[in-house]
C-alpha cells in the first residue's frame, strides 16, 4: 500500500493526527473517557506556493510541525487542568482557549512564541555548538575536516541517544512514547491495507520511515556530510556557516524522509533502518486503551474505509472525514474550533 499522507504526534494522553488541513486531538481523561478536539490548520505554504519547492517544504514543514505539536501539547495538558480546576459549566471555555480561537489573548501568543524560541535555542546550544566546541578540540591534533566532522558528528548523535535514553525513563514520558507508537501502528495498519480495528492496529509495527525521531536522525547524520566541505579556518565563521545551513540540512533530510515514506524500494529500506532503529527509544508498545484513542483521532480526520477501497480500485482520490472545510464536525461527542493558529 501506498502513503496515506497522514500525520500524528503523541500528546499527554493521547494523540494528535494531521490529514489536509484537519486536525483531532483525542485524550483519554482522568474518569477514562474520550474527549476529541477538532480543527482547522492552514499551512503558511497554502498561502504562497512557493513554499511547497522542494527543500524549501522541509523547512515550512518543520516549523507548522513544532507550532502545531506545542499547540495540540497544550491543548492536552489543559483538559487535566481543567478537570481539577474548572466546573463543567466552563469547558467550553477554557476548551476554546486551549485550542487558541482568533481572540486568543497576547499573553498566549507571547507564551507560545516563547516556548518556540527556547526550544529552538536549547536544541542548537545541545547539538550545534556543543558537539562543535568539542570536536574543535581535535585541531589540536589534526587539521583535517573531515576528522573534525565525523568527530563532530558522532557527538550530536551520542547526545541525541542520551537524552532519549535519559527521559524515557520518566514514567509519564514512557507513556507518552506508548501513544506515540499507537499513533504509528495506526497509520501502518491503514497503509498495509488492513482495517482499522483494535485488534489489527495491535498487530501492527510501531516503526514508521516518515517519523519526526527519523527526520532528527537524518538531519544529524546529513549534516556530517555538509560540514565535510566547510573549509574555513577561522572558528567563528566556520560556526556561523553551520548555524547557517540548519534550514537546508532540514530541507534535504525531509525530501528523503518523504521519499522513503512513499517507496518500496530495498534502497529505502536499507538507508531507513537507522531511523527506525532511533524509533526503537520513542515509541514503545501500547495498551489497547491507547489504540482506541488514537483510533478516534484518525477516525475524525481521515476516511480509511474510502482509502483502502481506492487502493483496491488504484485511485487515490480519498478526502478526509469528520471536518468539513468550515472545521466543523459531524460526530459527537465533540468539540470544534475554527483555527489553532
Amino acid at each position: 500500500m501506498k502513503s496515506c499522507n497522514m500525520g500524528g504526534q503523541a500528546v499527554i494522553e493521547g494523540v494528535m493526527m494531521r490529514y489536509k488541513g484537519n486536525v483531532a486531538v483525542s485524550v483519554r481523561k482522568p474518569d477514562g473517557s474520550i474527549r476529541v478536539g477538532c480543527t482547522r490548520y492552514a499551512s503558511a505554504a497554502a498561502k504562497h506556493p512557493w513554499l511547497k519547492w522542494p527543500i524549501i517544504r522541509g523547512v515550512v514543514s518543520f516549523v507548522d510541525s513544532l507550532s502545531l505539536g506545542i499547540r495540540t501539547l497544550m491543548y492536552s495538558a489543559s483538559i487535566f487542568e481543567e478537570e481539577g480546576e474548572k466546573k463543567e459549566e466552563n469547558r467550553s471555555e477554557v476548551v476554546a482557549e486551549s485550542m487558541g480561537k482568533k481572540e486568543s489573548s497576547k499573553g498566549e501568543t507571547a507564551l507560545m512564541t516563547g516556548t518556540v524560541l527556547f526550544s529552538l535555542v536549547i536544541s542548537v546550544v545541545l547539538f550545534v555548538l556543543l558537539p562543535y566546541f568539542v570536536s574543535s578540540l581535535i585541531t589540536r591534533v589534526s587539521d583535517s575536516t573531515v576528522l573534525l566532522a565525523i568527530v563532530e558528528g558522532v557527538l550530536k548523535v551520542g547526545i541525541f541517544i542520551g537524552y532519549l535514553s535519559v527521559i524515557s525513563l520518566m514514567p509519564d514520558i514512557r507513556r507518552t512514547f506508548m501513544y506515540h507508537g499507537s499513533e504509528h501502528k495506526c497509520i501502518n495498519c491503514i497503509e498495509s491495507g488492513k482495517e482499522l480495528t483494535v485488534d489489527n492496529v495491535m498487530s501492527s509495527s510501531k516503526e514508521h520511515r516518515r517519523c519526526g525521531t527519523s527526520f532528527i536522525f537524518f538531519v544529524l547524520l546529513i549534516s556530517i556530510i555538509f560540514c565535510m566541505f566547510i573549509r574555513v579556518k577561522t572558528w567563528w565563521l566556520r560556526l556561523l556557516i553551520r548555524l547557517l545551513i540548519i534550514p537546508l540540512v532540514a530541507g534535504v533530510s525531509y525530501e528523503f524522509i518523504q521519499w522513503a515514506g512513499n517507496t518500496d524500494s530495498r534502497l529505502a529500506y536499507y538507508l531507513s533502518k537507522p531511523g527506525l532503529w532511533m524509533q526503537g527509544l520513542t515509541t514503545k508498545e501500547p495498551e489497547r486503551d491507547m489504540v482506541e484513542v488514537a483510533i478516534q483521532s484518525v477516525e475524525h480526520v481521515f476516511d480509511w474505509r474510502k482509502y483502502l477501497e481506492d487502493m483496491k480500485n488504484g485511485t487515490r482520490e480519498t478526502t478526509a472525514s469528520g471536518c468539513n472545510n468550515k472545521g466543523t464536525c459531524t460526530a459527537d461527542p465533540y468539540e470544534v474550533r475554527n483555527k489553532i493558529a
